[in-house]
């Protein structure tokens, strides 16, 4: 059985002052998170967790501490804590119907210093399948969150060569070992 991991980095270093307590507590859940100067820097070795377990006191502290800031987090949170049972200690967030990009885009909203947040992922697998390999690139702004695989760039490709409309001004040639710009 083959196994696919997506490892994700977020390239930017988010500034702890742009976060809000309760995004900061879930994206170091989804991520995880290293100091880096004023902000931290998040990751995923494996892939960013879809679901999440976190203290129901955690999360309820979290959310209030984050209550007078904006952010698409509280929403969420509120709704998925007024869904959980009451006996239970831990709360399960389950992100796979949503995606971890909401909560950098709301930060970038609200950040005086951020206008975009960048994110790269490697698509990779345990056997040489040739569904398992690839990647993403990810742009978060204020406005939206645009993104697009390896396999939507060859889609691309192999769509402009179906119409005749292929861009040559992005191709490369190897001449002598060596990758030039084509015209």
């Amino acid at each position: 059985m083959a196994n696919y991991h997506t490892p994700t980095v977020i390239q930017s270093t988010i500034p702890d002052v742009d976060m809000t307590p309760l995004e900061r507590l879930l994206l170091s859940h989804i991520f995880s998170a290293e100091p880096d100067g004023d902000g931290l820097y998040f990751y995923a070795d494996e892939c960013p967790a879809d679901i999440i377990w976190i203290n129901r006191s955690e999360l309820r502290t979290a959310l209030a501490a984050s209550k007078a800031a904006y952010s698409d987090a509280n929403a969420y949170t509120a709704e998925q804590l007024s869904e959980a049972s009451t006996d239970e200690d831990e709360i399960e967030l389950d992100l796979s119907m949503t995606s971890w990009e909401f909560l950098f885009k709301s930060i970038v909203k609200r950040s005086p210093t951020l206008r975009y947040i960048t994110a790269v992922s490697a698509f990779t697998c345990s056997r040489m399948r040739p569904d398992g390999w690839g990647g993403m690139a990810t742009f978060i702004t204020a406005d939206g969150i645009k993104g697009q695989s390896t396999n939507d760039f060859l889609e691309d490709c192999l769509a402009e060569i179906e119409t005749g409309t292929a861009d040559e001004t992005h191709n490369l040639s190897i001449n002598n070992g060596e990758y030039s710009a084509g015209s």
